[in-house]
């Protein structure tokens, strides 16, 4: 099977599945325990891992909080951050996020806005219907352009005197648009406003230095840089008195800095310091081979009649295709159960599955939505596999 899906998932790679074996076999102690050996060195693979991560995004390794995933990091991080501040720092409680998140950002968003419900809510059951709630929490959702991008002269015209944090995207995971985050942040800066970014399709794929950047806290995931799924990273911004105070995701035991309970997933974390350590080392080769294929790819599929990119701009990310196949017969959904024996290719996000995109919507293009086929490169990507991709999208629209 050709797989064109690494933006929902990457292949783990050999040396990073090495790395993790011995975790699972004869290194099975856990981090928590003290003074044996087994404890020791998972202990001590845990933080040789913290350090890898770290690199890889410019922090300290003090900053990094390993998690399930960039899902749980960005709720931890939104969540805890608003809660800390509302109610034991200045008492904001406005958040702004655009309406191109992962699902991850914009739903939470939602719910701290009072407009996300479960089935089992006890307080819907004592309203009696889905009307908003209020949970002391204000979230406003900024437009974006044509190409998905946010501008950071509408962020700054959603600013109050009560927002304590944005949170905007930095490579989105549905057409690729790179956004300004640095210039973003800049402005949040300027009023006493934290910085949040979901990293996770831009990791190992762009030079990150949150830094540089000026992240006060990111997401990011380890099997969009060929790691192994259910671990992801939150990173916390210090100053000379430690991480800036955040209300704990977990609570429980004092693993990773009393922020996250529970037992650490040991192997995982190590394969997740593995991936980082591979994706720091050969960035520079992968960026060359991801950006040739890429514009090999744009050259093949735009010979195929019909098709045309969402965001035809520079500010993409390559090797993240999103196409319109814009012929009166095609519907996406129809075509990728029809070559799914052959082909492994998306509409949109893994986590929107099912839904119609509401980030080609946002776009303006949402005559367009069932006729949009996400298209995503990786570092193991032939030229032949491309060619066999367009061969059968040409033979099966």
């Amino acid at each position: 099977m050709l797989y064109f899906d690494n933006s929902a998932t990457s292949p783990i790679d050999e040396e990073v599945l090495d790395a993790m074996l011995p975790y699972l076999k004869e290194e099975f102690g856990n981090p928590s325990s003290k003074y044996y050996c087994k404890a020791v060195n998972a202990k001590n693979a845990v933080e040789d891992a913290r350090e890898k991560v770290a690199a890889l995004l410019g922090a300290k390794p003090e900053e990094i909080v390993f998690t399930a995933g960039a899902t749980e990091s960005s709720n931890f991080i939104i969540k805890g951050y608003m809660d800390y501040r509302r109610y034991y720092g200045d008492g904001k409680n406005h958040i702004i996020t655009s309406v191109v998140e992962h699902k991850a950002t914009l739903n939470t968003c939602k719910y701290l806005n009072g407009e996300l419900y479960s089935n089992n809510d006890p307080t819907i059951s004592l309203l009696g219907n889905k009307q908003q709630v209020d949970r002391g929490y204000e979230a406003s959702f900024i437009e974006v352009t044509s190409c998905g991008e946010v501008e950071k002269k509408l962020v700054e015209n959603a600013f109050r005197a009560n927002t304590g944090m944005v949170s905007i995207i930095y490579v989105n995971n549905e057409v690729g648009t790179i956004n300004d985050i640095g210039a973003i942040a800049k402005l949040c800066h300027k009023r006493d406003i934290a910085f949040h970014s979901d990293l996770t399709q831009a990791v190992g794929k762009l030079e990150i230095d949150v830094k540089k950047l000026g992240i006060d806290y990111a997401s990011c995931s380890a099997h969009k840089i060929y790691g192994p799924k259910g671990i992801g990273a939150a990173y916390l911004k210090s100053d000379d008195y430690g991480i800036i105070p955040i209300t704990s995701f977990t609570h429980g035991g004092e693993q990773e800095f009393g922020f996250r309970a529970g037992t650490l997933a040991v192997h995982n974390i190590v394969g997740f310091g593995k991936a980082a350590e591979i994706a720091h080392r050969d960035y520079e080769v992968t960026e060359k081979k991801i950006k040739q294929l890429d514009s090999y790819a744009i050259e093949r599929l735009l010979e195929i009649e019909g098709i045309k990119l969402t965001n035809p701009s520079e500010t993409r990310l390559p090797g993240l295709l999103s196409v319109i196949v814009d012929l009166p017969d095609f519907h996406n959904e129809r075509f990728i159960r029809k070559v799914s024996g052959d082909l492994a290719i998306s509409t949109g996000s893994a986590c929107s599955a099912g839904e119609p995109s509401y980030v080609i919507k946002a776009m303006g293009i949402s005559d367009k939505v069932s006729k949009v086929l996400r298209i995503t490169l990786n570092k193991y990507t032939t030229k032949e596999d491309v060619d066999s991709l367009v061969s059968i999208i040409r033979e099966n629209i």
